[in-house]
């Protein structure tokens, strides 16, 4: 059985292959929900004119194997820096965020 805490795992070993960084960390998950028959990913791209998007969901389909994913690529809100945590902040050589707390 997979519970959502391994799903959120898995995802933080998925790379955005542009910048080098997870994409948990980056702040492009935006919700997972496990649904009965299948893993729900909500997530952005860095752009909406991204051009990684079905790499990037082939990439957790495959970290998921096993499980049915349905990967949903939303641009609602926008992806901005100040949703990366810090952890990414620090790979990309970036300041960390003041007084700002995100979730994973």
């Amino acid at each position: 059985m997979t519970t959502l805490d391994d799903v959120w795992e898995a995802l933080g070993q998925v790379i955005d292959p542009e910048l080098g960084v997870s994409i948990t960390d980056l702040g492009l998950v935006y919700e997972v929900r496990d649904e009965g028959d299948c893993i729900r990913v909500v997530m952005t791209t860095t752009t909406p004119i991204c051009p990684l998007g079905s790499y990037l969901r082939q990439q957790i389909e495959s970290r998921l194997a096993g499980r049915r994913v349905e990967v949903e690529i939303v641009h609602d809100p926008l992806w901005h820096p100040g949703m990366m945590n810090d952890r990414a902040r620090s790979q990309l050589g970036w300041q960390p965020a003041l007084g700002v707390s995100r979730r994973r």
